[in-house]
């Protein structure tokens, strides 16, 4: 982290991931005094987005869109319309506003970097949000029977065990921005989000996982709290971990914030309905390959289980001081 005279900028970190996961954990962070940058993943093709994606040649908006309403210091009513979603009109039933706009921006500047840019600054966004390349990609998995399964939508919904995920191209070419600002960061967040769909896909663009092994800023893990049917069905924490070694090939993080707290017995059946389940910590096994493990009551139901954004942010922003000063 460095100083201008004698005002000392605020601490510099990199979110990376997608989906509602990350977005929450977002709500909670622009409450902190850091200087934030998510990088989101462009690997989404179903819905809306995969419509927009498929009929204008964009990438995918929607992990952006999220990503941005999180972030953005708008009325809520302005976020709300921005995650409305059309329920009829045969061209407009399914597409979400904020996916429009950002189709139409991208249609008006000539490119979709251009259009992330400034809707940021229209809705006061509290940091920077940066696709993690310029151009779609397509992601594949290999299952453990060896099948290959096309298409971020299509893997959860294929019901076997996910061997690995890849992109097409396999040589994507990151943000330059992103790459940037990995490097200058004085901590890198991953998570939480899917593990093959939302995560990974970031990290599988070659010069932005070598920037991250790079960097010597603090790399925390943040683990999802419920399994994932069709991604991470019966994954403790420690499988999560493997899963990221097995396909970056470096051990990354230094922490790893995990909730510990007790689900209540109904929700637990009522996520168990769709296949989904607790997330074990295995503490033991975290410990002996050589992880610092933060463990709290991290989560909140209201309709959905979700992480309680303000203690996990509290978390993230105690650990990333403590970093700083131990550097200094």
């Amino acid at each position: 982290m460095k100083e201008t005279g004698s005002q000392r900028e605020r601490p510099r970190i990199v979110v990376m991931g997608g989906g509602t996961g990350l977005s929450v954990m977002l709500r909670g962070l622009k409450q902190k005094p850091l200087d934030i940058t998510a990088i989101v993943t462009v690997a989404d093709d179903g819905g809306s987005s995969g419509i927009l994606r498929s009929e204008l040649q964009m990438p995918p908006p929607g992990d952006i869109r999220n990503v941005l309403t999180a972030l953005a210091d708008v009325e809520p009513v302005m976020s709300d319309m921005l995650k409305y979603r059309f329920g009829a009109g045969s061209g407009l039933s399914g597409h979400s506003l904020g996916n429009l706009i950002l189709a139409a921006m991208t249609d008006i500047s000539g490119d979709f970097v251009t259009a992330v840019r400034e809707l940021s600054r229209v809705f006061a966004v509290r940091g920077r949000v940066l696709p993690a390349a310029e151009e779609g990609v397509v992601l594949s998995a290999e299952m453990e029977d060896g099948t290959v399964i096309t298409g971020e939508s299509k893997i959860p919904e294929a019901g076997g065990r996910i061997r690995r995920v890849f992109l097409e191209p396999t040589h994507v070419e990151p943000l330059p921005e992103a790459v940037e600002a990995i490097n200058e960061a004085d901590a890198i967040l991953i998570g939480p989000g899917s593990l093959y769909t939302s995560i990974l896909p970031n990290l599988l663009v070659p010069k932005l996982a070598e920037a991250v092994v790079k960097s010597d800023a603090i790399k925390i893990f943040v683990c999802n709290v419920m399994t994932q049917p069709g991604e991470t069905d019966g994954y403790t924490v420690g499988d999560h971990l493997q899963a990221i070694f097995e396909h970056v090939g470096h051990h990354l993080f230094d922490y790893v914030i995990v909730n510990n707290g007790e689900i209540p017995p109904q929700v637990q059946e009522m996520y168990a309905e769709q296949g989904a389940k607790p997330v074990q910590v295995d503490m033991g096994e975290l410990t002996d390959r050589g992880y610092k493990v933060v463990a709290d009551t991290l989560v909140l139901f209201r309709t959905y289980l979700r992480h309680d954004a303000d203690k996990l942010s509290q978390h993230i922003y105690q650990l990333v001081q403590n970093w700083i000063l131990r550097r200094r």
